[in-house]
């Protein structure tokens, strides 16, 4: 098994990487720290699922402004560097570029920001949308994920779902715009409150941000380090579930349900000897047999609803990438024969 960190990488990559990280543990320790201050703030007593408990009783103009108007300055910035770097930079590097600094300090910024304005006016975009959307923008990027990685690592135990090269190409493409609103529109749709699923959501999405700050460097495609991203959902995930309905809720189907996509998918890309992936393989059905044996057959469904949805949901991003990418050239084919005819004319 191969170094999680390539040594080739110049030092100022592995540096700004690992001292990403350490700030994000630090940041989301001084959340916690000063987060008890926050436990005071009224809030109206939960509704259920699909009710987002933490947000004020009786929003203000300001805690709306400060909110939207962080997550939109946030949004628009990040969006303009990936594109001052696929437009100038171009070319994967090895190490760093000046825009890339530019993106850390940035997204570094946003964070103190969002801190404060936490503090001060406390509300997220969750007063005003769904919690579903921040659900379903995270979903987005981790089917875009397994779409993107189909011609690397194969959807299928290896093996290549028959997705077109052009769909893959335009995935790749245009992945950093997605990937950059997924995890900045979560970011502000939470304030920085202190519960266990909170401290370790905001470690996922300082993890997310640090990983669209690399754009266009040979570290931000680290095999070790994107499967980081994408195998963190799966602890966030069980470990929400089982704080909200205990050891006999639902957490089971988080679990699994991504730890079965790391068996069937994520191990593939990374190289392992097949001893390796039979270790995992038969280490994920013996987790299987000993849980269900005490939670009941019964239940067995729960591991496949999540797999079976992502995959699902591939075959349906696939075609809407098709279907705009038919769209596209027909409206380029569409311009070039207006344009010869108003030349002929």
């Amino acid at each position: 098994m191969q170094s999680s960190l390539d040594r080739s990488q110049p030092r100022s990559a592995q540096t700004a990487l690992w001292l990403g990280i350490v700030f994000s543990f630090a940041f989301t320790a001084l959340i916690w720290w000063a987060g008890q201050r926050l436990h005071a703030i009224e809030k109206l007593p939960d509704q259920g699922a699909s009710w987002y408990y933490w947000q004020l009783p009786n929003p203000t103009l300001w805690s709306r402004v400060t909110a939207w108007g962080g997550y939109l300055l946030h949004q628009v910035t990040i969006w303009a560097a990936i594109y001052y770097a696929q437009t100038r930079v171009k070319k994967y590097t090895k190490g760093l570029q000046a825009i890339n600094w530019f993106a850390l300090g940035a997204n570094a910024l946003f964070i103190v920001l969002h801190f404060i304005q936490t503090h001060f006016w406390y509300d997220g975009l969750a007063q005003d949308v769904s919690i579903f959307s921040s659900q379903g923008s995270v979903i987005v990027m981790l089917v875009w994920i397994l779409l993107m990685e189909n011609s690397r690592r194969g959807l299928f135990m290896g093996k290549r779902a028959p997705i077109g090269k052009e769909i893959g190409r335009a995935a790749r493409q245009y992945h950093g715009y997605v990937f950059s609103w997924a995890a900045i529109y979560t970011f502000w749709y939470h304030p920085m409150e202190t519960s266990s699923g909170h401290l370790v959501g905001f470690v996922y999405m300082f993890f997310l941000l640090l990983q669209g700050s690399l754009f266009l460097t040979r570290i931000h495609v680290n095999r070790w380090w994107m499967l980081t991203q994408e195998v963190m959902v799966l602890f966030h995930g069980a470990m929400v579930a089982f704080v909200q309905a205990g050891p006999t809720g639902f957490w089971p189907m988080f679990f699994f349900g991504f730890f079965g996509i790391f068996v069937i998918t994520q191990m593939h890309g990374l190289g392992l000897s097949k001893a390796w992936r039979w270790l995992l393989g038969g280490g994920y059905l013996a987790l299987v047999i000993g849980i269900y044996t005490w939670r009941g057959w019964n239940k067995i469904d729960e591991i496949v609803r999540i797999p079976v949805i992502e995959y699902a949901l591939v075959a349906v991003l696939a075609l809407l990438i098709w279907l705009v990418l038919q769209a596209a050239k027909l409206f380029t084919r569409r311009k070039a024969v207006l344009v010869s005819d108003e030349q002929g004319t």
